[in-house]
């Protein structure tokens, strides 16, 4: 039984050499950082130099906006394999299909329009303001 492993543990092995050496290779080779100045500690992205804080609070909108496009998007990702095979199945004269994948796409599209009528693709949507005087009943 082990004797059916040992070409994975070859492979393995191997793998664990490679690495090894492109590490010890590039330690050896490799440039070091002879300054070490403020600037160069900074960090650097796409030439424009970093300003304010990096871990600002996002807002929730974008995580529901992604959200909702992982969902609606698996729609496609079934969608599609079905819409392949669906001639192979419509030969053998069955319909079941065509209702299942028609009932999956009804639930994704109530799922849309609850995603639409909870207001997360409308971005410009702001929440009225409310005063605190009326609020507490003074007029």
């Amino acid at each position: 039984m082990a004797v059916q492993f040992l070409p994975v543990l070859m492979v393995f092995v191997i793998a664990c050499l490679v690495v090894a050496g492109m590490m010890g290779f590039a330690v050896l080779v490799g440039q070091r950082a002879r300054t070490h100045s403020p600037m160069k500690r900074q960090p650097y992205e796409g030439g424009v130099p970093p300003f304010g804080m990096a871990q600002r609070q996002i807002p929730v909108k974008f995580y529901l906006v992604a959200l909702a496009f992982v969902v609606l998007d698996v729609e496609v990702a079934f969608l599609y394999p079905w819409a392949v095979t669906y001639r192979g199945f419509l030969a053998g004269h069955s319909m079941t299909v065509f209702w299942d994948m028609l009932a999956f796409t009804a639930l994704l599209a109530l799922a849309y329009v609850f995603l639409w009528k909870k207001g997360v693709f409308d971005w410009a949507r702001r929440k009225p303001h409310v005063d605190a005087s009326t609020q507490r009943g003074d007029s």
